[in-house]
């Protein structure tokens, strides 16, 4: 299996997708912040100093997924048609959501992947001063489709 990110001389560079056929991509990214129930309380009833944490987690996640060749070197610019962002609540902290949208000649995957990880870096960095033990867990790629590769769900 030939490894597409390395050049002849064994170093990383960017793939050359400039073969590929446009195509309709989609991905779903997941990640949880685990955090104490007073935590959350007070993110719902939006009584955190700092603001309305999912608000700004909103817009971190959708800021992050458009930038995400700026903070991974081997990602391409992409033109993003569509970002999403949705949280679930549960006993024990939020989950957070991200789907992103393109038509291009590679997939999205790593934008809804560094979306999430922004939105929950900032609900971390907005809530840090009342609850230093919140836990970042389970980020991972849901489901992606369009491409060679095709539709993937993850079991």
């Amino acid at each position: 299996m030939d490894l597409t990110h390395i050049n002849d001389q064994g170093r990383a560079k960017m793939v050359d997708v400039s073969e590929k056929n446009d195509t309709q991509r989609m991905a779903v990214a997941y990640g949880k912040i685990c955090m104490k129930q007073e935590t959350l309380e007070k993110i719902k009833n939006q009584d955190i100093k700092k603001g309305d944490v999912l608000g700004v987690a909103q817009v971190a996640a959708i800021m992050a997924a458009k930038r995400t060749f700026e903070t991974i070197p081997m990602c391409h610019p992409l033109f993003l048609t569509g970002a999403d962002v949705r949280f679930d609540t549960y006993e024990d902290g939020i989950g957070v959501y991200v789907t992103v949208r393109t038509t291009g000649k590679t997939g999205v995957e790593m934008e809804a992947l560094n979306g999430v990880s922004a939105a929950l870096l900032t609900v971390y960095d907005m809530c840090k001063a009342i609850d230093r033990g919140m836990n970042i867990e389970n980020i991972c790629l849901l489901e992606k489709n369009g491409g060679r590769s095709g539709h993937f769900i993850r079991e």
